[in-house]
């Protein structure tokens, strides 16, 4: 009989407070504002899980600073535009009228991983309102990010990726890579890179759940990956390891103004300029 597979031994487990060692070693200090993107596999083991990594954060900030997380609801989405799996046609109506609207509290956030689902029910976090591409933030500036997101187009200039801009916030990826940056679609939209397209999402109204339909651009991250060699050859870029994870740290701003730079030379959309 094959013996049962298991995983090697865990030599590197990794506490609070090397996470907010590493933290300050990349230079993120008190009252930063980040936004965040992790991935709690990319550790061998983080003693405490989510929770030890979501409080690290806090703490690295603290309260005079911002944390900000996409918590997007995939789930509340066009079906036609769904890929993994694809849906099949005759049943896109059924889908739409079936869609729970989003809910901060109880929507699931699939894909978007464990540290975000532990942050989002902290006291003190507040959400913003899209059906689809909401953010969850905490502290100073937490509502001045999420208090007001644009329907259409909800990653533009009315969004919290725009005010992480203004506040020149800045990123942290934990084991994640630049095709995760959200704020780093901001610059899809200052350069007009990407075709409009008509979108859906079921919300709550006045007369029950209904079905909205709203307009945003193709948004495509793989390009934001390109992005990485122009601030690291620019000293831009931050990296450190931790624990088998990989994690590097930037300027929101220097992100997307090297992303606008970079589209404004590739764009094949100045026809709706």
């Amino acid at each position: 009989m094959q013996e049962e597979a298991f995983p090697q031994e865990i030599t590197d487990p990794v506490t609070k407070k090397q996470l907010i060692d590493t933290f300050h070693q990349l230079g993120i200090g008190k009252s930063a504002i980040l936004e965040v993107h992790s991935k709690l596999s990319s550790f061998h083991y983080v003693i405490g899980g989510a929770r030890t990594v979501v409080d690290a954060l806090m703490e690295t900030v603290g309260e005079g600073g911002t944390l900000l997380m996409p918590m997007q609801c995939g789930d509340n989405s066009e079906p036609s535009d769904w890929s993994n799996p694809p849906i099949a046609p005759e049943i896109y109506k059924e889908i739409r009228e079936s869609i729970p609207p989003f809910d901060a509290k109880t929507s699931d956030l699939r894909k978007m991983g464990a540290v975000v689902e532990n942050f989002v029910h902290r006291p003190g976090v507040v959400v913003s309102n899209h059906p689809s591409v909401s953010y969850a933030a905490w502290g100073r500036y937490a509502k001045l990010l999420c208090n007001r997101q644009s329907m259409h187009f909800p990653l533009a200039e009315e969004s919290p990726t725009a005010r992480l801009y203004e506040l020149k916030g800045n990123v942290l990826l934990i084991g994640t890579d630049f095709d995760t940056c959200t704020c780093m679609h901001l610059a899809e939209y200052k350069c007009d890179a990407r075709p409009i397209e008509v979108m859906g999402a079921c919300v709550a109204g006045e007369n029950g759940n209904e079905w909205k339909k709203y307009l945003d651009l193709a948004l495509d991250s793989d390009e934001f990956l390109k992005i990485k060699p122009l601030l690291s050859r620019r000293r831009k870029l931050h990296e450190a390891s931790l624990g088998g994870s990989r994690i590097m740290y930037f300027s929101s701003a220097d992100a997307v103004d090297e992303a606008c730079r970079y589209f404004e030379k590739t764009c094949v959309y100045d026809l709706y300029r």
